[in-house]
């Protein structure tokens, strides 16, 4: 599903113009990815919750050389769904 897709969804459930609709989705991602890089959590009851974690300093190799490189610790975005998320998807068939 792309961000289009989900624009058009939105639009039909609640008869906002698609262009209404584009801003809105477009100024919630917007607001998530502020909050995200000040540090914040974002708690979306019966969804989940977005937040940054430090991803440890680790050595990895060069695939090419087999060179043994550092890689630095870095913050990267994480998502853990809610229970309710993960209990109405559990009982869903998907297909991977």
């Amino acid at each position: 599903m792309t961000k289009a897709d989900i624009v058009n969804q939105i639009a039909e459930a609640t008869g906002l113009t698609k262009t209404d609709t584009a801003a809105v989705v477009e100024g919630m991602l917007a607001s998530v990815i502020s909050a995200l890089q000040q540090g914040d959590h974002i708690e979306i009851r019966g969804f989940g919750t977005f937040k940054v974690v430090r991803r440890a300093p680790r050595t990895g190799r060069n695939p090419k050389t087999g060179e043994v490189i550092k890689i630095p610790s870095r913050p990267v975005p994480v998502f853990n769904p809610s229970k309710e998320l993960r209990s109405s998807i559990s009982g869903s068939t998907v297909t991977t």
